[in-house]
């Protein structure tokens, strides 16, 4: 997706923009050109200079073997620890596949961690506070939290765990009865500044930039409303005047507020036997068409003759009763107590009548939202409702798609349930009426905190809304530790080159039985402690190292991945990887307590650094010989899959759920 941004078209995304921006900045330096499509991985990339961007995205990747090194190395003062930590991270076939691919991923675990080693690097500077040190340290997570934000909405997850460190932190702070209430409002302003107001501040500036650079219309104008729509340079709405006020007479069309929401349509075929009455269709058609007009009448008179100059306007008001009639078709928007097509216990919505005339089912009362009563109602601005007078029922698009005989368009109902959703609300985007004067659309542009604030609503909605498409590998969270299923990224066939995601097995399966282990250690050190046995000066820093450090990795890595468990959108293998880092983590962590407190059975101490030494070791030789066996994933497959004897990869398919 940058390519967009060199191109500065406007697109849709449901992740916040800061890592398509870095991606699309990465390429416009090295040369790309943004006009590769980028369809599928595998594509080749023929005379397309992609090097930059992968580059880039590799780097990132690569960094998080020293962030992770030096937060293992902070949390433990263990060298062994930290190396072990940066063995799994360099030696694992997931992290490397996803860094090598141009993917947010990469980008967003690098922020990440860069929040998790400035927190920990600032809890160390504890004892010199407001010290340069200090305000480099907490700033540096600041801006790296506004990093993980600006990627991936996931990014919050690590906001949370600094939150909750920063919340422990203030507690400790507030029980020291020798620091002055001064100095701890000092310390709290000092975190507003640094940990929310300067993240926000970032994350901000973020769209400003994104809004700033993307205004070209493009792929994503549909998803989002009239006026925003209004403001991209070859967008049909851009640059033109239309009435500001609707008048009875004006004729309109009514856009659904609804992600890519259609307009109100209808068109002369009817609906067919046994689909509720015989009456012609109306739906919600997602492109700009002749029979999305509607002409604006009094439920009481025809208004055909407002045209006539002599006649004064009588603008339309919050809360009127109105006739809507199409205009190509001269029927009235309908509603009855019949069954829509698809949406059970929705009524049917149609057009009906002849030349305007129709019965009492074609009224509605038009509300505005957040309007009071009297108040005129504004094109591209104002949010309206319209409910059906005789039923009660609100006008709306389910968003469902009608068989054949709809033209595959939006089903349109009449709901009567009263819940505000934007499935119910419309605005007006186009307006015609000769007797009133036109103005510009720049005078009706949003401003940028309501760009913000529909941006957010859009991309929530979008996340939630998010399906599998065809052929494509989803996954459930409690496939991810057990490393149950991957992902192809390119290839399917023999002949073809195949890349694999997939975590290194036994290091993943070594991270499952660690986080058990460290349960296990935590569990055993807190009895220990509770019942007064005396530690020895090392088991004490060994528990310090176990409960405080790792106590810190292990709730990084559960508000990594638990949340999950209650996400209903769609979800994939690389959801777990920020999780998986802490996992890793930990692991470094715990096995090197686990071997510093066996070692410590043995005397001399020259005997005990031996065993320490071959238990590191043997772990390090496990992890790269791991990696021998299934680094094909990584670098790419040719040849027979897996299940063939002659196959690169026999014998390593260890899960039938495995597809390489």
């Amino acid at each position: 997706m940058g390519s967009y941004y060199i191109n500065r078209t406007f697109f849709f995304d449901v992740h916040p923009p800061l890592g398509k921006m870095l991606i699309g900045l990465a390429g416009y330096l090295s040369g790309y050109d943004g006009t590769f499509p980028f369809q599928k991985p595998g594509d080749r990339y023929e005379q397309h200079n992609y090097v930059g961007m992968r580059g880039f995205c590799a780097f990132l990747g690569s960094c998080l073997v020293p962030l992770v090194y030096l937060t293992v190395l902070e949390l433990s003062k263990s060298l062994p620890a930290a190396l072990l930590t940066a063995f799994i991270l360099i030696f694992d076939t997931g992290c490397i596949t996803l860094s090598q691919y141009i993917l947010l991923d990469p980008i967003l675990m690098f922020f990440l961690m860069g929040a998790v080693l400035s927190m920990v690097k600032c809890n160390s500077c504890a004892d010199r506070p407001f010290s340069a040190s200090w305000w480099f340290w907490m700033s540096l997570t600041g801006v790296s939290l506004a990093g993980a934000m600006g990627v991936k909405f996931v990014g919050l997850f690590v906001v949370l765990l600094v939150g909750l460190n920063t919340m422990h932190d203030l507690w400790v702070l507030l029980g020291n009865l020798s620091l002055s209430l001064v100095m701890f409002g000092k310390h709290l302003l000092a975190r507003v500044l640094c940990l929310i107001l300067l993240p926000i501040a970032l994350y901000t500036a973020m769209f400003a930039v994104h809004f700033t650079v993307l205004n070209k219309s493009g792929p994503g104008d549909g998803f989002f409303s009239s006026a925003f729509q209004s403001q991209l340079i070859g967008n049909n709405l851009h640059n033109i005047s239309v009435p500001e006020h609707l008048a009875y007479g004006s004729v309109v069309t009514m856009k659904n507020l609804r992600m890519a929401g259609g307009y109100l349509h209808s068109h002369w075929h009817l609906y067919p036997e046994g689909i509720g009455a015989r009456q012609q269709q109306v739906t919600a058609y997602l492109h700009k068409d002749l029979n999305n007009f509607w002409i604006i009448k009094k439920h009481d008179s025809d208004t055909a003759d407002l045209s006539d100059p002599s006649i004064p306007v009588e603008f339309v008001r919050h809360g009127d009763i109105i006739r809507l009639e199409h205009k190509e078709t001269s029927r009235n928007l309908h509603s009855h107590q019949h069954e829509a097509p698809l949406t059970r216990k929705h009524f049917q919505v149609t057009a009906y009548g002849i030349n305007g005339t129709g019965d009492s089912n074609d009224f509605w009362r038009i509300e505005v939202v957040g309007r009071k009563a009297e108040k005129l109602i504004r094109v591209l601005r104002s949010q309206v409702r319209l409910t059906h007078v005789a039923t009660g029922c609100i006008l709306g698009s389910s968003g469902k798609i009608l068989p054949k005989w709809g033209w595959e368009q939006l089903e349109v109902t009449c709901t009567p349930y009263l819940k505000e959703t934007p499935n119910s609300l419309w605005n007006f985007e186009d307006h015609i009426n000769p007797k009133l004067p036109n103005i510009s659309l720049d005078v009706l542009k949003p401003s940028f905190a309501e760009i913000l604030l529909e941006s957010h609503m859009v991309m929530i909605q979008g996340n939630t809304a998010l399906k599998p498409k065809d052929n494509e590998v989803t996954s459930k969270p409690w496939h991810w530790p057990i490393n149950y299923q991957g992902l192809r990224f390119s290839g399917v066939n023999e002949t073809d080159y195949r890349v694999y995601l997939l975590g290194n097995p036994v290091i993943w399966w070594l991270n499952l039985v660690t986080i058990g282990l460290y349960l296990l250690i935590t569990v055993s050190t807190a009895v220990a402690l509770k019942r007064g046995v005396q530690l020895t000066s090392e088991l004490k820093e060994l528990s310090r190292v176990v409960l405080r450090g790792g106590g810190q990795i292990m709730l990084g890595w559960l508000l990594h991945y638990l949340p999950f468990f209650m996400m209903g959108r769609v979800l994939y293998f690389h959801h777990y990887f920020p999780a998986m880092l802490f996992s890793s983590m930990l692991t470094g962590i715990t096995w090197d307590t686990l071997l510093k407190f066996f070692a410590g059975f043995w005397s001399p101490s020259t005997t005990a650094r031996k065993v320490y030494g071959a238990g590191f070791l043997a772990l390090a030789l496990l992890i790269i010989y791991s990696f021998y066996l299934f680094h094909p994933l990584s670098y790419g497959i040719v040849g027979p899959m897996a299940s063939d004897p002659s196959s690169p990869m026999a014998g390593l398919r260890w899960m039938d759920s495995w597809e390489f």
